[in-house]
């Protein structure tokens, strides 16, 4: 959910500065030698992805839609910029009137991708693409990386609801986008309060154990919780010994006590041990819920648990040992002058280091087997097939620089589900493995 979906008045800072030095300098060398204002295309891809993971989830998108159309060089910024000496005077005045007029292609939000995916497609003058690179990536590489590890988790804890918890395990601003991505993967509520003010997640959160150790005793703090927020809160009960706040909780609050959370120890004896304990309380209804440095490792460990729910913190925000999807932004595409007219012609980097990338403007489709599951993920220059015309990915989002795709963070959210129950079913195993789709190419000299 955008900020205007809620009505809520959020200032937004210009994100010029959310961008790398050389950017401004290869502007300035560009506007010089006259080559700026050629029409270029340039494309965000992954070469490979993270070690062992068999998809990659796009999340971001929206936040780079309000970069874009945020990336303004005010008087602050540029005399900024001249005092340090990276622009000269005829650059500051170009950066002055600066906005993104091109288009903007891209996977929906939400999609899965693969080795060499055309995730995004930003098109316009060389001058005001190149700006745009390192914002986008910024913000492509650390939601989707986020999203593809809560994809993870949300796959292995079934219909089991999950709670983004990472807020104070990462960078207090990087912590709204991490909601954000996990949202988008899977996750139902998080205790981040500026990301529900800003995304309109769901928000939850009771105690933790300094409340309990703030009381005389662990039955003065359960009264005290339960008198202001109500029998249905959920009572920390491994502060001192579990068993023992277990029995407390269930007279405290009685059988109507919503859950219980556990924090430490070995989760899956323990949770087995309380839920026996609940039931013959009469706590039948009473949910348990599971926290303490969880995995999509340890969250598929305890499938056969009474576990209701499960809380992440450090492995999500941190993007579960894969903290980056290591997506570049390469130019494939220039004019062969700067006539609004010039043809296009296909660059690419060729490099002995295996950093190469294949030139030209791209579509993606994909391409299903007999049985409606995915089997190839195909990406092509020219024509694009007629049996495939249908399937394509990639769909408008700027259009002379006004977007045009702003979505609510649910449908965003909803397509993920639907596209990764489409993929094969070995895409949610989390043993190691390579792409559970082949990236194909259908390149001009290839093509039927």
């Amino acid at each position: 959910m955008n900020t205007a979906d809620l009505g809520l008045p959020v200032d937004v800072p210009s994100t010029a500065l959310f961008t790398d030095q050389y950017e401004l300098t290869m502007l300035q060398a560009a506007l010089k030698a006259g080559t700026a204002e050629r029409r270029s295309v340039f494309e965000v891809f992954t070469r490979r992805l993270p070690e062992g993971r068999r998809y990659g989830v796009v999340a971001g998108t929206g936040r780079v839609l309000d970069a874009v159309e945020n990336f303004r060089f005010d008087a602050g910024v540029l005399r900024f910029l001249r005092e340090r000496g990276i622009v000269d005077e005829a650059t500051s005045d170009w950066l002055a009137g600066y906005r993104f007029s091109g288009d903007v292609w891209g996977y929906p939000e939400g999609e899965v991708y693969f080795p060499g995916s055309p995730i995004m497609r930003v098109e316009g003058s060389f001058a005001e693409c190149v700006l745009l690179e390192t914002v986008i990536l910024s913000i492509l590489n650390h939601d989707s990386a986020i999203a593809a590890a809560a994809s993870r988790m949300s796959s292995a804890a079934g219909e089991r609801p999950l709670i983004e918890m990472g807020a104070r395990r990462t960078h207090e601003l990087a912590a709204v986008a991490a909601s954000r991505a996990a949202y988008v993967g899977g996750f139902t509520t998080t205790s981040d309060l500026a990301a529900g003010f800003r995304y309109g997640i769901p928000t939850v959160g009771t105690s933790a154990h300094a409340f309990t150790l703030l009381h005389d005793s662990e039955r003065d703090a359960f009264r005290a919780q339960v008198d202001s927020l109500g029998r249905g809160t959920t009572l920390l009960v491994d502060t001192y010994d579990v068993a023992e706040a277990v029995r407390t909780a269930v007279e405290v609050a009685g059988p109507e006590l919503g859950a219980v959370r556990i924090d430490s120890g070995d989760l899956l004896l323990v949770a087995h041990r309380v839920r026996q304990q609940l039931d013959a309380l009469g706590a039948t209804e009473t949910r348990i819920i599971v926290t303490s440095d969880l995995d999509e490792y340890a969250i598929a460990s305890l499938a056969a648990a009474p576990v209701d729910a499960y809380g992440v913190g450090t492995q999500l925000v941190t993007g579960s040992g894969h903290p980056t999807c290591s997506m570049v932004y390469k130019l494939v595409a220039r004019a062969e002058s700067a006539d609004p007219g010039a043809p296009l012609v296909s660059v690419a980097k060729k490099s002995s280091s295996g950093k190469t990338s294949v030139g030209g403007r791209k579509w993606a489709a994909r391409r299903p087997d007999a049985y409606g599951v995915a089997e190839a993920e195909v990406v092509g220059t020219g024509p694009v097939p007629a049996d495939l015309a249908d399937r394509q990915l990639l769909v408008e989002l700027v259009k002379g620089g006004e977007v045009v795709a702003r979505e609510p963070l649910d449908v965003v959210r909803d397509r993920h589900a639907t596209v990764r129950a489409r993929l094969p079913l070995s895409a949610t195993q989390l043993s190691r493995g390579e792409p559970v789709l082949p990236t194909e190419y259908m390149l001009p000299q290839e093509a039927p």
